[in-house]
């Protein structure tokens, strides 16, 4: 074995977001990783039948930004490079929320690039391939992780290949990365181990996309925007980001048996139907490129890995494969960069010991619970507004519901609570920071201010 490694092969399942991220991360510390795809993979920026949603509007958040920079130097200039449009946050995002009007557009120094995923993914497939001993193989169907007969030790994995046949990788690490996590899943239940308790929120979120060209006369006081819904009573909401290409992605939203159409005058309705005309007015003399992509979203799932008394040792799910969120807060890429990031922090703390690879799982486990609770939660409440919405509430929700009511209302008016709370959101900070006191008095001052009113 190679000075410095601490295994002979590592194989990432899956070379979406969370397994390229991952591959990068575990790099230094094997002397071959090898990602298998079950996609075909082009030199392009193309969606991926494997990844359905990848048509939609996404956003790589200031935290998963960071990370995957962390990982790959070259990100951030390469995406910028084949045409990302950086975005100064928030001043350029119009958030606009009902009752309150749209933040004021405030700098904090912040740049995020409206892309869409295929052309971060696309990125981030280009910096891993950069390293020399990460391989990725297209086309090519995990059957199932090989383990010990007890299942207690991973061996590798067995994969049908482009050409149809079967095939066995010895791996000293597995990194699932599949999205479902069904071949962790698969290991566990085939040999007899206990699989993970589920927390799942019915959020039934449905989605339509479309691009336009942007006009000439595009508004100048904002590039991106967000215009959410008066919930309970409504769940239209609009989100409209810039991506390469000159293009506006826009995303209508509607929730629990309300569908945004997928046909020019339906949609155009719908989006006129929003909390305000901004989106509309922005977009009803714009040329509509292409069609419509629809998409659901009915739950959002959180495997609670981290509650499992034992583990296969050699094996590790990340991303999607330990939590779904619900795709409209923009969470899963972010998180599961700042997932990798942390892999590689926990395999260069282990990397001198006698077997660095025994407990790696558990805590990963502990250690990434942070990562994952902050956004989950910060979904939690806001998709919980809705009386239909399944799953279990909080005791305190209605509390809650009113304290981050409140909190919202503070941070219109305070800049240094608005930046607070944009890094909480930006997944920079822990929410804890929200609890600091000063800002708890100027939150309970306004709570007081709305019972009154």
């Amino acid at each position: 074995m190679a000075v410095g490694k601490i295994g002979k092969q590592a194989v990432v399942i899956g070379a979406g977001m969370a397994g390229l991220a991952a591959a990068g991360a575990i790099a230094d510390h094997f002397e071959n990783v090898l990602v298998l795809e079950r996609d075909r993979l082009t030199n392009q920026a193309m969606p991926r039948s494997g990844a359905p949603q990848s048509r939609q509007l996404h956003v790589l958040v200031q935290g998963g930004q960071r990370a995957l920079t962390d990982l790959f130097p070259h990100f951030e200039q390469d995406l910028l490079n084949a045409g990302a449009v950086p975005l100064r946050m928030p001043g350029e995002l119009r958030f606009e929320i009902p009752r309150l009007g749209s933040f004021p557009s405030r700098d904090f120094g912040w740049l995020l690039y409206g892309a869409s995923r295929p052309l971060v993914e696309l990125i981030t497939r280009r910096q891993a391939a950069r390293l020399a001993n990460l391989s990725i193989r297209s086309q090519c169907r995990v059957l199932e992780i090989t383990a010990s007969l007890d299942g207690t030790m991973v061996t590798g994995v067995r994969f049908e290949s482009a050409a149809g046949r079967q095939e066995i990788l010895a791996a000293d690490l597995v990194v699932d990365a599949s999205g479902r996590g069904a071949p962790t899943l698969g290991l566990l239940r085939s040999s007899g181990q206990p699989v993970p308790d589920e927390i799942v929120i019915g959020v039934d979120l449905h989605y339509t996309t479309t691009t336009f060209v942007m006009p000439e006369d595009a508004p100048t006081d904002w590039k991106a925007i967000a215009t959410h819904p008066q919930a309970p009573e409504r769940s239209r909401g609009g989100y409209m980001v810039p991506n390469e290409g000159n293009r506006w992605v826009l995303t209508l939203t509607g929730r629990l048996g309300e569908r945004p159409p997928s046909e020019p005058d339906g949609f155009m309705d719908y989006a006129r139907g929003l909390e305000t005309q901004t989106i509309y007015n922005a977009i009803k003399h714009a040329e509509r490129q292409g069609g419509f992509e629809r998409y659901a979203n009915p739950v959002s799932v959180w495997r609670r890995f981290d509650r499992l008394n034992s583990f296969p040792e050699g094996l590790l799910p990340i991303g999607d494969s330990i939590c779904r969120f619900n795709p409209i807060y923009g969470q899963g890429m972010s998180v599961a960069a700042q997932e990798a990031r942390l892999l590689k922090q926990l395999l260069d703390g282990r990397a001198t010991k006698s077997d660095p690879l025994a407990g790696l799982a558990a805590a990963f486990f502990s250690e990434s619970l942070a990562l994952v609770e902050a956004p989950w939660n910060m979904a939690a409440v806001p998709d919980m507004i809705y009386p239909e919405t399944r799953g279990e509430r909080p005791a305190d929700f209605e509390d809650r519901l009113k304290y981050d009511g409140a909190l919202m209302r503070v941070a219109m008016n305070d800049a240094s609570v608005h930046r607070l709370l944009a890094e909480v959101q930006q997944l920079l900070k822990p929410p804890s920071v929200l609890q600091d006191p000063d800002v708890d008095r100027l939150v309970q001052r306004e709570l007081f201010q709305m019972a009154a009113e």
